[in-house]
């Protein structure tokens, strides 16, 4: 096994360890360098970060390798990314551009993270059109694009794909691709160093600014200063901004009034969680990148027992570590091991029409036809009639214009807003997710 599988594996098993922000924030920054005599040597992209950790996570990092490899390694931990001359695969590659623009072009991009490998659906159909259209007019068609949802949705992906496809289109075009984070931990070390003059001349004059997670700039005056001045000089001299948000603009905390409006100056979309069907067809896409022909039917399986893409990838990395480890194939047994005595198995949707749905909603929340479907607004009403229109549509498929229809003539924009807001909300609201399970248990067993 080579050591970015090795490390992908081990991350995914970190990720199951620690809290989502200590993975996100520390140990999703690290690569395996190389393995060699017993002796792993750990990098990381962010050299402030080391140290940290090696004291917090030592321990719990070399447990995992060692469960996986069987070998008792010794950790050896290092600011850089990479060992010598010789260069390992891992998650990120720097840009090779012409000398006269590596000072300020080269940026860190997922070289799998194109336009040619992302599934488009109905949850995500929006944010991929506004990106195209970017692509093809940028710093004029949606200046900002904001692009906010859940995890896992692909916003990173999207964004990546547009600076894939300018630098492809334009290769001497100034790009900048980084974190809120980053960004924020960058002007902390250039104002340590007496180096902001250099730090605002390398933001303000790029053609393309990336900016993932931008809600980590929240609640800290310096960095939202700056940032405000980086997107005035970057707008005005033409040149295009993407950000990306687990939230839109004005449900972020703590974010100035004046970026709040500057985010929302140009085209905010919401991404929606993927639908089984999506899901199913980003793990193909996948496991093709990994030159791995992996059957419709264990795509489904592995689909139906997940419930987020991040999740899904880790969850067949392990089943190709397992596969190697055993020196067996890709099977239904095995996926059943990797997965667990108790799993789903892909689901069948029963022959189910409209009506029925509509009935089985107004029962579960025991609410009156006619108040499901008249035009009172509240909350008590408004939210089941929206999981009602997510049902419908990511269920069973019906169209939007059609379930507005069945709902007394509302208009189309009404049922989409309310299918993305049900979506956004079962990542995080675990009533609502409860209720969505609930209805759908009832109706399609």
């Amino acid at each position: 096994m080579d050591t970015r599988t090795i490390w992908q594996t081990v991350l995914a098993d970190l990720e199951l360890q620690v809290t989502k922000p200590v993975f996100r924030t520390l140990l999703s920054q690290t690569n395996l360098i190389s393995l060699i005599d017993n002796t792993a040597i750990i990098g990381c992209k962010n050299p402030m970060l080391i140290n940290l950790i090696e004291k917090r996570f030592h321990d719990i990092i070399k447990s995992t390798l060692d469960s996986y490899t069987k070998l008792n390694t010794e950790l050896v931990f290092t600011a850089k990314t990479t060992d010598g001359p010789s260069k390992i695969d891992g998650p990120l590659f720097k840009l090779k551009l012409p000398p006269e623009r590596i000072a300020t072009s080269t940026i860190s991009l997922n070289p799998d993270y194109t336009f040619g490998n992302f599934a488009v659906s109905s949850s995500n159909q929006m944010a991929y059109a506004a990106a195209t259209a970017v692509v093809q007019h940028p710093g004029s068609s949606y200046n900002p694009l904001f692009l906010y949802g859940g995890v896992g949705v692909g916003k990173t992906h999207l964004m990546q794909a547009i600076g894939h496809a300018i630098l492809q289109h334009r290769p001497t075009e100034k790009i900048i691709y980084c974190t809120g984070e980053e960004f924020t931990n960058e002007i902390i070390e250039a104002i340590g160093t007496k180096t902001t003059t250099a730090f605002k001349k390398r933001y303000r004059q790029q053609d393309l600014l990336l900016i993932d997670d931008v809600q980590f700039i929240a609640g800290k005056y310096a960095i939202q200063e700056e940032f405000f001045h980086t997107f005035n000089a970057i707008t005005h001299s033409k040149g295009q901004i993407i950000l990306t948000s687990d939230r839109p603009p004005d449900e972020i905390n703590k974010l100035e009034a004046r970026l709040k409006s500057r985010f929302e100056g140009g085209l905010t979309i919401d991404i929606g969680p993927p639908d089984f069907e999506l899901m199913t067809a980003i793990l193909i896409i996948k496991t093709k990148q990994r030159g791995i022909e992996l059957p419709i039917e264990l795509a489904k399986l592995l689909a139906a027992n997940v419930d987020n893409t991040r999740k899904l990838e880790g969850v067949f990395i392990r089943v190709i570590a397992e596969a190697k480890m055993r020196e067996v194939p890709i099977d239904y047994e095995l996926v059943k091991s990797v997965l667990g005595k108790v799993i789903k198995e892909t689901p069948v949707k029963n022959n189910i029409s409209p009506n029925e749905v509509i009935d089985g909603v107004a029962s579960y929340f025991k609410l009156k036809l006619s108040a499901l479907k008249g035009d009172k607004r509240d909350k008590f009403l408004s939210l089941p009639r929206q999981i009602l229109y997510y049902i419908l549509r990511t269920e069973i498929g019906v169209p939007l214009m059609e379930i507005g229809n069945l709902l007394g003539g509302r208009d189309h924009t009404t049922v989409l807003h309310g299918v993305r807001k049900i979506g956004r909300l079962l990542s995080t609201d675990e009533k609502i997710r409860g209720d969505v399970v609930g209805i759908k248990s009832k109706l399609f067993g």
